[in-house]
Protein backbone atom coordinates (compact mmCIF):
# COMPACT_ATOMS: atom_id res chain seq x y z
CA UNK A 1 0.00 0.00 0.00
CA UNK A 2 1.52 3.78 -1.02
CA UNK A 3 1.53 5.83 1.47
CA UNK A 4 0.26 9.53 0.93
CA UNK A 5 3.11 11.96 0.67
CA UNK A 6 0.63 14.86 0.17
CA UNK A 7 -0.18 14.26 3.82
CA UNK A 8 3.35 14.14 4.84
CA UNK A 9 4.57 17.31 3.20
CA UNK A 10 1.53 19.77 4.25
CA UNK A 11 1.75 22.36 6.03
CA UNK A 12 -0.54 24.13 8.82
CA UNK A 13 -1.62 27.27 6.94
CA UNK A 14 -3.84 29.24 9.03
CA UNK A 15 -7.49 29.99 8.33
CA UNK A 16 -8.90 32.39 6.58
CA UNK A 17 -11.67 33.16 8.13
CA UNK A 18 -14.07 31.64 10.97
CA UNK A 19 -16.77 30.09 8.69
CA UNK A 20 -17.24 28.60 5.45
CA UNK A 21 -16.37 31.71 2.74
CA UNK A 22 -18.83 30.59 0.71
CA UNK A 23 -21.88 29.25 2.96
CA UNK A 24 -21.58 33.21 4.88
CA UNK A 25 -21.67 34.93 1.38
CA UNK A 26 -25.33 32.61 0.43
CA UNK A 27 -26.43 32.50 3.90
CA UNK A 28 -26.13 29.19 4.35
CA UNK A 29 -25.35 27.48 7.72
CA UNK A 30 -22.88 24.75 7.79
CA UNK A 31 -22.08 21.43 9.67
CA UNK A 32 -18.49 20.83 10.14
CA UNK A 33 -15.72 23.51 8.57
CA UNK A 34 -12.58 22.59 6.93
CA UNK A 35 -9.50 24.40 6.20
CA UNK A 36 -7.30 24.27 3.39
CA UNK A 37 -3.57 23.63 4.44
CA UNK A 38 -2.23 24.90 1.00
CA UNK A 39 -3.85 28.24 1.28
CA UNK A 40 -6.05 28.67 4.29
CA UNK A 41 -9.21 28.32 2.61
CA UNK A 42 -12.06 27.48 5.16
CA UNK A 43 -14.99 25.39 3.70
CA UNK A 44 -17.73 23.16 5.07
CA UNK A 45 -17.98 19.41 4.97
CA UNK A 46 -19.81 16.87 2.56
CA UNK A 47 -22.58 17.04 5.35
CA UNK A 48 -23.03 20.22 4.73
CA UNK A 49 -25.21 21.81 1.83
CA UNK A 50 -22.96 23.09 0.23
CA UNK A 51 -19.69 20.95 0.67
CA UNK A 52 -17.91 23.71 -0.10
CA UNK A 53 -14.26 22.27 1.68
CA UNK A 54 -14.40 19.12 -1.71
CA UNK A 55 -15.80 22.10 -4.33
CA UNK A 56 -12.35 24.27 -3.12
CA UNK A 57 -10.13 20.88 -3.44
CA UNK A 58 -11.87 20.10 -7.55
CA UNK A 59 -11.52 24.05 -8.66
CA UNK A 60 -7.94 24.46 -6.98
CA UNK A 61 -6.39 20.91 -6.42
CA UNK A 62 -4.93 21.62 -2.76
CA UNK A 63 -5.15 17.82 -1.92
CA UNK A 64 -4.96 18.45 1.75
CA UNK A 65 -7.60 20.12 4.38
CA UNK A 66 -7.80 19.78 8.06
CA UNK A 67 -10.99 19.97 10.61
CA UNK A 68 -11.35 22.90 11.82
CA UNK A 69 -13.55 22.13 14.47
CA UNK A 70 -12.25 22.68 18.27
CA UNK A 71 -10.67 19.56 19.98
CA UNK A 72 -9.75 17.94 16.59
CA UNK A 73 -6.64 17.76 14.55
CA UNK A 74 -6.98 15.21 11.76
CA UNK A 75 -6.11 15.43 8.25
CA UNK A 76 -7.94 14.48 5.13
CA UNK A 77 -5.96 14.08 1.31
CA UNK A 78 -8.33 14.06 -1.45
CA UNK A 79 -5.84 12.73 -4.30
CA UNK A 80 -5.16 9.46 -1.73
CA UNK A 81 -8.41 9.54 0.35
CA UNK A 82 -6.18 9.27 3.26
CA UNK A 83 -6.61 9.98 6.98
CA UNK A 84 -4.28 10.95 9.56
CA UNK A 85 -5.03 11.57 13.21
Amino acid sequence: MAICTHLAEAKETPPQGNGCKECLEIGWRWVHLRTCLECGHVGCCDSSRGKHATAHFHEEKHPVVQSAEPGESWKWCYVDEALAP
